[in-house]
């Protein structure tokens, strides 16, 4: 499966933005994606996650502000980004991994970079 990251940019504290991840190739119908991201000198962390049946985890530091979604019929996951602090800035990565019986299938994709300024 290859995954295609994109929508991250700068923006000022308190805005907004709208990440997208594309998903091709041998996607089965049992998987979860999910969004991490890396921040300067930091260890990668999961964000938010989502299960082909729609099922989210939303980590409490970004709950409330952060949206996952996703679309099925374009293998297409989303991150609704909102009151954007500069402790957000990081680089983005997704995520895809299936979730029937093993061995578990994970793919990456390229990281997308988000900057917020105070």
């Amino acid at each position: 499966v290859q995954l295609q990251a994109s929508g991250g940019g700068l923006v000022q504290a308190g805005g907004s933005l709208r990440l997208s991840c594309a998903a091709s190739g041998n996607i089965v119908s049992d998987n979860a994606m999910g969004w991490y991201r890396q921040g300067p000198g930091q260890d990668r962390e999961l964000v938010a996650a989502i299960t082909s049946g729609g099922r989210t985890n939303v980590v409490s530091s970004v709950k409330g502000r952060f949206t996952i979604s996703r679309d099925n019929a374009k293998n297409t996951m989303y991150l609704q980004m909102t009151s954007l602090k500069p402790e957000d800035t990081a680089v983005y990565f997704c995520k895809y991994w299936t979730t029937a019986m093993p061995p578990q299938y994970i793919s990456w994709g390229q990281g997308t970079q988000v900057t917020v300024s105070s």
